[in-house]
């Protein structure tokens, strides 16, 4: 190993070995770079350096020396490295440092087998930190899905609302119309859809601290007639619905189920119903993954068992089921602005985030929100939202002829 061999060279000859490692992946580029050995001995790999990167001991040279996403975000979470400087500059010169060292292009996503308890699981190792987590960083309404900015002056708060309101827009939704919301989160959707749509409505989730907390929140707006929040599978539920919304769900589905996924909102949506699916998706058709590693960091740290599909491949799964997408959306830049609002938050509240989830964690996520803000920046990775009916329904005139219906 290199860290093993460098670590028992003298040093002179050790850091002679690191700096000419350094100089065949820096040749004829400026990356704006410190990085400092556990020694104190210091390599500066740009003229004006904004971000040092303080190896802690020997193990982290094979992260630093064949660097990706992953390895560099690893040693980060793990503690074999610190960094110091603006973490969109970090998220930023990483990604440059892994694709000037040639690392592997894209992740490697098998189609994984998605049991019910894998599902349950996964989900329960996302959500449920804690409340307070999410509310540090999230907006006052605990929405944790790519917000709708109508300019970039906007808080995350007004952007949050305009996006619920987008949703329940382009699919109608009406008085007295039966709404369901596979993975409701903390319930903003379905309290909006009661309080301002005069909807009846239903939201599903198999996170614990999800639950109870949208459960308060719906008593509290003294809604408990019109809404129902459910700890349940959405493959459980029993009836059928006026209008369906699933907002950051069906991520965790996997490839291999996107049909069966389909299929359900399908059976669940009423003749003449609409449904909307608002998800991420790969902006590379051929490997679902992300440049560099990245996504081989978020499946061990925080998404694990999540798959991306390709919106080629999320449309063509979504036909096979039945149902005829209507119209389509990409929100890519307004993820990007999203995670932006949400990374900055996330740095400005670092003392309590740490004291709630621990240092591990909290680097973990620290270096979640700033690479994703990055990878959506970059066309990595992309939010679309589609409409969707079944085909008959257009019989029935369940949407207008054209757009304009969604921005009045």
């Amino acid at each position: 190993m290199l860290h093993q061999l460098v670590a028992h060279l003298p040093g002179p000859i050790a850091e002679r070995s690191i700096g000419a490692r350094l100089a065949d992946w820096t040749a004829d580029h400026d990356i704006p770079l410190t990085l400092e050995l556990w020694n104190g001995k210091q390599f500066h790999l740009g003229a004006s350096p904004q971000v040092l990167m303080r190896l802690r001991s020997p193990r982290a040279l094979p992260h630093v020396m064949r660097p990706s996403l992953s390895s560099l975000a690893s040693a980060y979470v793990e503690g074999l490295l610190d960094v110091e400087g603006p973490v969109q500059d970090v998220v930023r010169l990483s990604a440059d440092m892994a694709s000037r060292a040639g690392a592997a292009v894209q992740s490697k996503v098998a189609r994984l087998s998605h049991s019910r308890k894998l599902d349950s699981d996964s989900i329960q190792h996302h959500y449920d930190v804690s409340n307070e987590f999410y509310s540090l960083w999230l907006d006052r309404h605990m929405v944790y899905s790519c917000a709708y900015f109508h300019s970039a002056g906007q808080t995350l708060e007004q952007a949050q609302e305009q996006k619920i309101d987008h949703i329940l827009r382009k699919i109608r939704l009406q008085p007295g119309q039966r709404l369901l919301d596979i993975g409701c989160g903390w319930g903003a959707l379905v309290l909006r859809a009661a309080q301002h749509f005069g909807a009846r409505c239903v939201g599903v989730t198999l996170s614990h601290r999800q639950f109870e907390l949208a459960t308060q929140r719906v008593r509290e707006a003294g809604l408990q007639d019109r809404i129902e929040i459910r700890l349940q599978d959405y493959r459980d539920v029993p009836e059928r619905f006026d209008r369906i919304t699933s907002v950051g769900m069906f991520e965790h589905v996997g490839l291999a189920n996107l049909r069966s996924y389909f299929r359900k909102v399908h059976d669940l949506l009423e003749d003449d119903g609409i449904a909307m699916n608002h998800g991420i998706t790969s902006s590379d058709a051929g490997s679902g993954g992300t440049p560099f590693g990245g996504g081989d960091f978020i499946d061990r740290y925080v998404f694990p068992n999540g798959e991306l599909p390709h919106i080629g491949l999320t449309l063509q799964e979504m036909s096979g089921a039945g149902l005829e997408a209507t119209d389509v959306e990409n929100l890519r830049l307004h993820y990007a602005m999203t995670l932006q609002h949400w990374s900055a938050r996330f740095e400005a509240n670092a003392a309590r985030l740490r004291e709630i989830a621990g240092e591990k964690r909290f680097r973990v996520w620290r270096a979640y929100l700033a690479g994703c803000a990055h990878a959506f920046d970059a066309n990595w990775i992309a939010l679309h939202q589609i409409v969707a009916t079944r085909p008959a329904s257009l019989a029935h005139q369940a949407l207008p002829l054209t757009r304009d219906y969604m921005y009045r």
